[in-house]
């Protein structure tokens, strides 16, 4: 008999139920009485040729770029959802290998999804679950995760707003008595403010640089309001001579560039206040606007939403995990939370 103490079996196999943040960008896994073991990005790298996976999370994120016509690499989730099952499946097998669970366990899984998603959609991701040897598999919105992770109570009368910026949504939603009352989505997130610094550098210094890249600009000098001018040396390929070159931008550049992405999110919050009932509103206007998620961090998006809605809006103390976090407390009490799974 497998004799188990903090999570570790007598063979030195990992034990426990897993609650998953299944993003665009990354996934998270948490691990109960082991917390999150496993923060790498949503990429698979495959052989064309057969199929097999070569690599997943952090080891094929290196590879982007860099892969010669036999090796292509995936990142299987497209807004929120799952756009490549294949590839899905083989992400998820890999990194449940990387936790070394035992080959025969099956475990209890929370894995959650964006809010609004379809029927056909949280099948997929059941089954995808199932196949990497999910037991009984539990679905939950991600802003409501989020809520729970930020410390929120949500089964209170009390209206809070969660506006949670991932790397392909931006989910928006007021919750309250355990139940989302008010939700907007668009497709306008932390992959779309790498495309658009993409875009810039094409068009206004015909130079072509890679998403890696601009997500490395994006959180170095990318902004949502004017700050400190700050020069940045970027390199890319020169698209009119194909040779690398070096080109200076500045601070000013690249908030110009996410000024569209950062419009667009705040139109959609509006929107979602507009709808929101009056008492639920009042509570907003007491407890403000909570960001969270990776697209949340953009310097001065906080500010740039309180100007714009006259409402207090406040960067959560751990965007990058609260949702895998408030995943993880569901897990750990699945009665308690029944009401908001789906």
């Amino acid at each position: 008999m497998s004799i188990v103490k903090n999570g570790i079996g007598s063979a030195g196999w990992v034990s426990g139920d897993i609650a998953i943040d299944l993003g665009t960008a990354n996934t998270l896994i948490w691990v109960r009485s082991k917390g999150i073991i496993i923060n790498e990005p949503s990429i698979i790298a495959r052989n064309i040729n057969d199929g097999s996976v070569l690599a997943v999370g952090k080891e094929a994120s290196l590879m982007v770029g860099k892969t010669h016509r036999d090796i292509e690499t995936i990142c299987p989730l497209k807004d929120g959802v799952i756009a490549d099952f294949e590839a899905t499946d083989g992400m998820l097998l890999g990194f449940v290998k990387k936790i070394n669970f035992s080959p025969i366990a099956r475990f209890k899984m929370v894995i959650c999804v964006p809010s609004g998603v379809t029927g056909v959609e949280r099948k997929a991701v059941r089954d995808s679950a199932e196949r990497a040897n999910g037991k009984e598999v539990y679905l939950i919105e991600e802003p409501v995760a989020a809520a729970i992770g930020i410390g929120i109570d949500i089964s209170r009368p009390v209206g809070n707003m969660i506006v949670d910026i991932g790397g392909g949504t931006s989910e928006i939603a007021v919750i309250a008595l355990n139940g989302v009352v008010t939700k907007e989505t668009i497709k306008i997130a932390g992959h779309e403010m790498d495309e658009a610094i993409v875009q810039w550098f094409r068009n206004e210094h015909k130079l072509d640089v890679g998403e890696p890249t601009a997500e490395k600009i994006k959180i170095k000098v990318g902004s949502a309001m004017r700050m400190d001018e700050t020069p940045i040396q970027i390199r890319g390929r020169d698209l009119v001579s194909g040779i690398p070159k070096t080109v200076e931008v500045s601070s000013d550049e690249i908030r110009q560039a996410l000024k569209d992405c950062v419009t667009q999110i705040v139109d959609v919050i509006k929107r979602a206040l507009e709808k929101t009932p009056p008492e639920l509103a009042v509570d907003i206007l007491e407890r403000g606007i909570i960001l969270t998620g990776g697209g949340s961090m953009l310097k001065g998006l906080d500010q740039n939403i309180r100007e714009r809605t006259n409402l207090p809006a406040n960067l959560s103390e751990r965007p990058l995990t609260d949702v895998v976090r408030g995943t993880g407390m569901v897990l750990s009490d699945i009665k308690k939370y029944t009401d908001v799974l789906l």
